[in-house]
Formats: structure tokens, sequence, C-alpha cells
């Protein structure tokens, strides 16, 4: 006979190797994608581990970091000071500093009250989808469009209404395709300009007559901007402008990953109407209690002259990174549909190659070592015969990895023969 103890160490042991005593999944953990780009991600830092020199295009992450002002804050608050909470809805200064912001970059006044400081710009989307999505609510949403807007919507109970783009409208959202699309379920348009994984941007024009579109139909606008600081000029030379410029009541997320150079800094805002503030900060005091204090009080210095000046050089840096990616991929056959104009990628289609995007991302990885994004990530359109390339890197690395893409694609015309 067993002692208790005995006994007891018996049946941990029989818990253990019985994947059957496992607790189940959730439905929504359980429905979740894998995103596709991350592992390529992955991957590539797996190879350079090994030795392999590895070009990474892959993932949307700027080469350059935070404004060194914005470094130096961050670590004169490191004195022994207390760091308490702030509230749900973010340091005031901060969110006064991003009201400013608007108004002098965009030409729009925003009540700071109605800012609300987030864990990135992806808290601000989540918060977003909440607000908005109940079980069974269609969101309408471009195909391709980026990835994580579509998990939002599956965890929160919805459902996603594609709406297929094309070269024709800049791989954009339109009026005449919400009408189109919006069915009885409808509640939501979710719109990315400038575009992640296209980076284009929707003229003034298509936003402000698809916000108008929307609201029409009673649907919420959730817009978001994590781009738009970085985009190109509109033709008068005129900064972009915020969907709040046509849409008062729109939502809009934003984060200091991209234009401020802060990926890894964790920090972004969503703007919402006033009429819902209180439930957004409900929702925000239950998901993150508050935004990181530290953080939060070194972006003040992102928006101190200097750092703006820094900000713009990196802006118009960005842009002749553009060009080099625009003419080297028409330099090697792999001419661009739709030029990008906004966020810092371009999506080339690959149909040509024979590959389906999944294998060529696969084989230029392991071939040649440079790292791109397949299209599965962004939709079910472009899937299999588009790739993303991220233009972040620096100059250096985009005319080599141009350069490797070109030979393997010559490699694989003269398999073809």
């Amino acid at each position: 006979m067993q002692s208790p103890v005995n006994q007891a160490s018996a049946q941990q042991q029989t818990m253990q190797q019985s994947p059957s005593q496992h607790p189940q999944l959730s439905q929504r953990a359980q429905i979740v994608k894998p995103f596709h780009g991350m592992r390529i991600g992955e991957r590539a830092a797996e190879l350079k581990r090994e030795g392999r020199s590895i070009i990474d295009l892959s993932l949307g992450q700027p080469d350059f970091g935070a404004p060194a002002s914005v470094e130096q804050a961050m670590r004169a608050l490191y004195d022994g000071r207390p760091l308490p909470y702030t509230s749900a809805a973010g340091l005031p200064a901060l969110r006064e500093r991003i009201s400013e912001h608007y108004l002098k970059k965009h030409g729009v006044s925003v009540d700071p009250a109605r800012i609300i400081i987030t864990e990135g710009g992806s808290a601000a989307l989540m918060l977003a989808t909440a607000l908005t999505v109940d079980h069974g609510d269609g969101v309408l949403i471009a195909d391709p469009s980026y990835p994580a807007n579509r998990q939002l919507v599956h965890v929160f109970g919805g459902h996603i209404i594609d709406v297929p783009t094309n070269a024709s409208t800049r791989f954009h959202m339109n009026a005449e395709l919400v009408d189109q699309y919006a069915d009885e379920t409808a509640k939501v348009v979710m719109i990315t300009s400038p575009s992640n994984p296209t980076g284009t941007t929707m003229s003034a024009q298509t936003l402000r007559e698809t916000c108008q579109q929307a609201a029409a139909k009673g649907l919420w606008r959730i817009v978001d901007e994590t781009y738009i600081d970085l985009a190109d000029c509109e033709p008068d030379g005129s900064a972009v402008r915020t969907a709040l410029a046509y849409d008062p009541d729109a939502i809009i997320c934003n984060s200091f990953s991209k234009s401020f150079g802060m990926t890894g800094w964790r920090l972004g805002w969503i703007v919402v109407p006033e009429f819902a503030l209180e439930a957004v900060h409900d929702l925000a005091t239950s998901f993150f209690l508050a935004a990181h204090t530290p953080t939060q009080v070194a972006a003040l210095a992102a928006f101190e002259p200097e750092s703006q000046q820094i900000l713009e050089q990196r802006r118009l840096e960005l842009l002749e990174r553009q060009a080099i990616v625009v003419q080297g991929l028409a330099d090697i056959g792999m001419p661009l549909e739709v030029e990008p104009n906004g966020a810092f990628y371009a999506y080339c289609s690959v149909e040509h190659t024979g590959l389906t995007a999944e294998e060529f991302c696969k084989r230029a990885l392991d071939e040649v070592g440079v790292a791109l994004t397949p299209g599965i990530d962004f939709g079910q359109i472009t899937a299999k015969t588009h790739v993303r390339m991220s233009y972040a890197a620096s100059r250096e690395d985009l005319y080599e990895g141009i350069t490797r893409l070109g030979q393997f694609v010559q490699s694989l015309h003269k398999a073809k023969q």
C-alpha cells in the first residue's frame, strides 16, 4: 500500500502526462490566427544567429530610435522619484501636447479630454473595437489590411465584412464600396490610412466621402492613423490631414511607434467622441488601468521643436528610401501596381514568378537571405499573389536586399526556361 505522499506524487505524475487533464482554451484563443510576418522575422533572427547575412525587410520597425531628448527624459526619470499611476485617460500634459499637435500639424482643434493615452497603438485599436463591436456585428475592412484588426473583431464576437480592393482604388475602401458591402449586420467601418501593407494613403476626397457614407448609414468610423505623420504632403504642399478634419465623431487610433521611432516604448492614443468618453474610460481602466507613467512623461519631449525637426528629417529620409524601393523593384522586374505615399511599405505582386507569396518569402529568405512578409497576413484577395516589403531599413540594406531579390527572381526565370 502506497503512503499518502507517494500516492499524491503518483496522481500528480499522471495528471502531468495526460493531456486530457489540461483545461480547454477559450474559443477566442483558438480562433486567433498567427502573424506570418512575425514568424518570418523570427526565422530571420535565427539565421542571423547561425552566422547568415540576412536583410530583414519584413517588419515595420524603423531603424532609428526615439529622439535623443526623449531618451534623456526617460533616463532622468529613474532618479528615485515616485512614479505613480496616471489616470486611465493618461497624463494631462501629454494629452494637451497631442491636442496641440493636431492643431499645428493638421489644423484641427481636438479637446484634450477626448484623447486617451494607451499602451501602444494596439491597445488603442483594442479599445476602439471593444467600444463598438458586439456579438454578431459586422465590421467592414478593406482587403488587404492590417491583420490585428481582423483578430480584434473576432475576439470581441464580431465578424469581418471583407471589402475587396485593388490598384484602381489604391487598395483602399471608398464610399461606393461602403454602400455596396454594408449589409444588415454592419455596424463599423474600419479604415487604415496610410495603409499597412500597401503604404498608400487615401485622398482627402475619398476619406471624406467614405466617412460621410458610413455616417449616413449609422456606422461607427474607426480610423487607424498610425502612419499619418510619415505621409507625403498633399498636392498643395500641406500635410495630410486627419479624418477628424472631415468627421469629428470618428474614432482615431494613433501611436508613437512609427513616426516617433518609439516601437518598443509601447505608447499610443485614441480620440473618441465626447458621448463615448465615460464608456472608454471604464474600458481603459479595466483593460490596462493606465499607460506606463515614465514613458508618458518622457514622450512630452517628442513634441519639443528640436524633436519635431528631427522627426521631419526622418520623414524626408523615408521618402528617399521610398524612391530607392520603387525604382529598384522596377529594375528587377517587380514594378509596383500602386506606388506608396504614406507608410513605409511596398506591396509587390510575385504572381509572375510562378510561386505563391508564402513560397516566395520562404525561398527568398533561405536562398538569398532577404526577409519579406507574405500577403496571407493581410487578407484573402492578395494572399497568394503579393508580398510586403518594409523600407524602414537603412539605405544600404535596401540596396543590398533589392540586389539579392533581383538575383533570386532571375534564377526563378532561368529555372522555368
